[in-house]
């Protein structure tokens, strides 16, 4: 349990997954990130940290792990899914890409295996055939476009659209070549394309001289675009070849998009595995940024730690001044530890270091404290921290205190970590120290 709802952002954690995201090289990647939640599996908190861990390594050593061609297949899987569907000449070339990137991290990691175990443990499912990209380049360039080489009829019909295309414009240059003789033609103008036909300017009081159609005119009426007859049955062989070419790309396409609709289970895994991996590489950036490092892991609740640091603080202070670390132990043995001391002399900064800290080690994120600190896996976290009045549930500070210790000594448990601000405040400080006392108290008890 999380106790209260406002409870990441009380602490700053608000602010970690923007910082996550930021570091995402894909929007699958950041969809990760907005699904990080708060464990209390030890195993699978160990697995994340390692993982983690493993990832920073990486980038300290510049080891060249693939950095490029991170894509969110999403969009496309929903079109393959659809029987009859198919996916664009340029969707497939990032495809391919993207299939090429997961193969490389796979090999990567398969020849790395001792040096990143957790990382190469990822891997192992990805089973996407190298195929799939293969055929893809064997039909699309490296533009987006469907090659002539992709099937016999789309080069046939292409080479018969060039012929035709060099036909019309060899007819239009002499037809216009006798238009601009003859002074029917705008003074600068040239043979231009309308709807997809190859058309003369013309001006419109000699419209009549030249047999054709007209198929537009000028934003002044001056000037109109003329089909000359003899071309008509060129442009319409063209427009007829355009629509062939059309539905035989749409053939290919189609086939192609069969080919991978076969595959999709597969693909489904492996992009799955591009997106974790993208996650965890942002975390990892992350653990650089705030200098943190993996601490020893233990099941059961505690907390030793040394020379830990609050992230934001740390990143706020970087390059200006010194940060004041903290060495803090709470154990079965001492349970509690009450801080006093004059006004900014960092007695909530302590309080949020450890519930931040705990909060992001426990979601699976590294934290700066030194190597040998050990960290502990609580059940719960309850904060009671800041101004507490609400003006919505007409409650005033210290009445928010003790609403909220009434939830701490319903919940509380002897795996759970409290943390209190300045309880006891908002009320007389005889009246307020004395309930703190027996609050504390009854906490202790119940062996937070």
């Amino acid at each position: 349990m999380i106790y209260p709802k406002t409870f990441e952002e009380k602490l700053g954690f608000d602010q970690t997954p923007s910082k996550l995201r930021a570091n995402c090289l894909s929007t699958a990647g950041q969809a990760w990130v907005d699904n990080m939640q708060f464990s209390t599996e030890f195993e699978s908190i160990k697995i994340l940290l390692h993982q983690n861990v493993e990832f920073r390594l990486i980038l300290e050593k510049d080891d060249p792990f693939p950095s490029k061609h991170f894509f969110d297949p999403a969009e496309w899987i929903k079109k393959i899914s659809l029987e009859g569907n198919w996916l664009e000449a340029d969707e497939f070339l990032s495809f391919a890409y993207g299939i090429d990137t997961i193969l490389a991290c796979k090999t990567f990691l398969s020849r790395n295996a001792e040096t990143y175990p957790h990382l190469y443990a990822l891997s192992e499912p990805v089973s996407i055939p190298q195929e799939l990209s293969r055929q893809v380049y064997l039909k699309i360039d490296d533009k987006g476009t469907v090659k002539d080489s992709a099937s016999a009829d789309l080069g046939r019909i292409r080479k018969k659209l060039r012929d035709e295309q060099g036909r019309v414009r060899r007819l239009a240059d002499q037809i216009f070549k006798a238009a601009v003789s003859s002074n029917w033609v705008p003074e600068g103008a040239l043979p231009t394309i309308r709807d997809g036909r190859v058309v003369i300017p013309i001006q419109v009081e000699h419209k009549r001289k030249l047999k054709g159609f007209i198929l537009d005119e000028s934003a002044t009426g001056q000037t109109v675009f003329m089909e000359p007859a003899e071309m008509l049955d060129a442009n319409n062989e063209i427009r007829e070849l355009e629509h062939e070419e059309k539905r035989e790309v749409i053939r290919i396409l189609k086939t192609l998009t069969a080919e991978f609709r076969i595959q999709l289970p597969t693909i489904k895994t492996s992009f799955q595995f591009l997106a974790q991996i993208d996650f965890i590489r942002a975390k990892a950036r992350l653990a650089l940024e705030i200098d943190a490092d993996l601490p020893i892991l233990e099941k059961e609740p505690g907390l030793t730690w040394y020379n830990a640091k609050h992230p934001l603080l740390y990143l706020s202070l970087k390059g200006k001044r010194e940060i004041v670390l903290l060495s803090i132990e709470l154990n079965a043995e001492q349970r509690m530890l009450l801080v006093s001391g004059p006004n900014a002399g960092g007695k909530s900064v302590c309080l949020k270091t450890v519930g931040l800290l705990q909060y992001m080690a426990q979601c699976g994120l590294l934290i700066p404290v030194s190597d040998r600190s050990r960290v502990g896996i609580f059940e719960d976290i309850f904060l009671d921290i800041g101004d507490q009045q609400s003006i919505e549930n007409d409650l005033g500070t210290y009445t928010s205190h003790l609403r909220n210790m009434k939830v701490f000594l319903e919940s509380a448990t002897a795996n759970s970590l409290v943390l209190l601000d300045e309880l006891g405040s908002g009320t007389d400080p005889n009246f307020g120290g004395a309930i703190a006392q027996a609050i504390l108290y009854s906490l202790l008890k119940r062996k937070v």
